[in-house]
């Protein structure tokens, strides 16, 4: 019987910022010393520290001068580039799960609609549910480079923190969204999965649009 890791893990550190950071208890701009974050979260400051460098690497920590470690922030200009990014991919990507995914996988992604209507007023437990279909469609597209570029785009996702799933009727107007793409993967239409996918990432855009301009 292996023994299980360690919870002072480098790797487990960084999967506790990183969650953070991505609902927002950790906002853009905030400092981030290590000894207060070792006492926060009950680990010890080296793994915070490789955490720290990790996520640097990433883009989602900055380095500023008299200040030292701060979580990075995305400018209007950057948000917009990552939204009409993440349309083009994440379309591809439906497009694709229409014409590769199999029974069993078009079956998982109905179910997972089904279930997300059960949620739609808990946003926190949407958001975790919402992120699972994406990467489910992706894993349906059978393109590994594209499911690697979408994870990738995801993490710098968290710099905007929360989700745009809170805001009031985006939970039921994004499952329903989903349904539509899952419609169109189910009837091997590649060109509306695309389409309805591109939509939905639309959609979301507006109101992270709203949400910024709340918050400013």
């Amino acid at each position: 019987m292996s023994a299980r890791p360690s919870r002072s893990s480098g790797s487990e550190a960084y999967d506790l910022l990183l969650a953070a950071i991505d609902s927002g208890a950790l906002p853009a701009g905030t400092r981030l010393r290590e000894s207060e974050l070792a006492e926060r979260y009950g680990i010890s400051r080296t793994p915070v520290r490789e955490a720290l460098k990790r996520l640097e690497t990433q883009g989602l920590v900055l380095h500023e001068p008299h200040h030292g470690a701060v979580v990075a922030r995305l400018g209007y200009a950057q948000m917009t580039e990552l939204y009409h990014m993440r349309e083009v991919l994440e379309g591809t990507a439906a497009g694709l799960a229409a014409t590769h995914a199999t029974p069993t996988e078009v079956e998982i992604l109905r179910e997972m609609v089904e279930r997300d209507r059960t949620l739609v007023d808990d946003p926190a437990a949407l958001s975790g549910t919402n992120r699972r279909f994406h990467r489910q469609v992706y894993l349906s597209a059978r393109n590994g480079f594209l499911i690697n570029i979408l994870e990738t785009m995801r993490l710098s996702l968290a710099l905007l923190g929360g989700t745009t799933l809170a805001a009031p009727l985006r939970g039921a107007e994004a499952i329903e969204e989903h349904a539509v793409i899952v419609a169109a993967i189910e009837a091997r239409d590649a060109a509306a999965a695309e389409a309805a996918a591109r939509r939905h990432i639309r959609n979301a855009f507006k109101v992270r649009i709203g949400l910024t301009t709340r918050q400013d």
